[in-house]
């Protein structure tokens, strides 16, 4: 069923508390060119940029993260200088907490995915609601991957051993639950009729973290998203059992199959944005914007995306306040039915 669109206006004034709507107003009522020149006239950083990772090293996330700093630097869209800053915890909430703390501040932005949104709903506190959303940059499917030698050959194999048995298989979720990882399972459980909260889950600060452990035999399976998982395959180290697109993937990933083709209705798509503190004002927001803009038209970036497997999602301004808005009432809906929600 389609989605009634809120109206613009509405949005604007809905966000009005939150000293969003005025500066979305002033960033986007101009033309782009003309926004690029204004914002980077008015505003620029002036002192080092911090770019904030949820996650511990080895993560796509980390890797985004590590793309655009470069390309900030090379292609002088900035006159300073930018560092990657890893903190893990939470979910998100270490990182989301501490942009919490810097209200106005515009040096410090950080990557965030889907659990800016369903961190609030499974009780971690700061959400998009509490942050300043700047731009939606990619999005991308998950694979769900078992050791070579594992005896799982399949999604359906995982279904049918936690019908025997809801503790038989452990699950190793980088970052946190109920974020697109764990819904990548989660999902197809409760498609199979199982329930997600009953199944063992243990979460890892990255997903190179929670690949390591797989291989080590600690865990059974891993969800994580295909660009983490391009090493592992090509090196015949593990098999991927199930990919949450709604059809499949070609290259690396072609002959691994969907959900769906095994008959679990579980399609996620896991989003990276850029986040920044409560309070920035229109100038900042506007430039960051603007650079994130060049950043994303850049051959560097394009490559980026061909080679990790990411779509090119770029969305900013009141249309991804909606969006956020939108994905905040599917996911609580989901994380309730599924026992998950606080």
């Amino acid at each position: 069923m389609k989605k009634k669109r809120e109206p613009v206006g509405e949005a604007f004034m809905r966000l009005r508390s939150g000293g969003r709507a005025v500066a979305w107003l002033m960033v986007f009522a101009l033309p782009f060119g003309t926004q690029d020149a204004v914002a980077q006239a008015a505003w620029k950083p002036s002192k080092n940029v911090e770019i904030l990772v949820t996650t511990a090293p080895g993560s796509g996330s980390d890797r985004t993260a590590r793309v655009i700093q470069r390309i900030l630097q090379d292609q002088r869209l900035i006159d300073v200088s930018a560092v990657v800053v890893n903190r893990s915890g939470g979910g998100g909430a270490a990182v989301y907490s501490l942009l919490q703390q810097k209200k106005g501040e515009a040096h410090s932005i950080g990557i965030s995915a889907r659990n800016l949104v369903a961190n609030p709903i499974v009780g971690r506190g700061v959400g998009y609601r509490d942050l300043t959303p700047i731009a939606r940059l990619t999005g991308e499917y998950i694979a769900i991957g078992v050791r070579a030698d594992s005896t799982l050959k399949s999604g359906r194999d995982v279904i049918s051993a936690l019908k025997a048995n809801p503790g038989a298989l452990s699950f190793g979720i980088a970052n946190s639950l109920g974020n697109s990882n764990h819904q990548a399972v989660a999902r197809a459980l409760k498609a199979g009729g199982i329930a997600p909260a009953a199944v063992k889950n243990v979460v890892f600060q990255s997903g190179g973290n929670a690949i390591a452990a797989l291989l080590g035999g600690h865990v059974d399976v891993v969800p994580a998203s295909l660009g983490v998982w391009t090493g592992p395959l090509k090196a015949g180290q593990i098999r991927l059992i199930a990919i949450t697109a709604p059809v499949r993937v070609a290259g690396d990933f072609a002959g691994v199959p969907t959900w769906r083709e095994q008959g679990l209705d579980a399609v996620v798509s896991n989003w990276r944005a850029m986040v920044g503190a409560p309070g920035m004002g229109p100038q900042p927001l506007a430039f960051w914007v603007s650079a994130l803009k060049q950043v994303v038209a850049t051959a560097e970036w394009k490559r980026e995306l061909e080679d990790q497997y990411l779509s090119d999602e770029f969305l900013a301004g009141p249309a991804l306040i909606r969006y956020l808005d939108q994905e905040h009432a599917e996911l609580k809906a989901f994380l309730t039915d599924a026992r998950l929600a606080q």
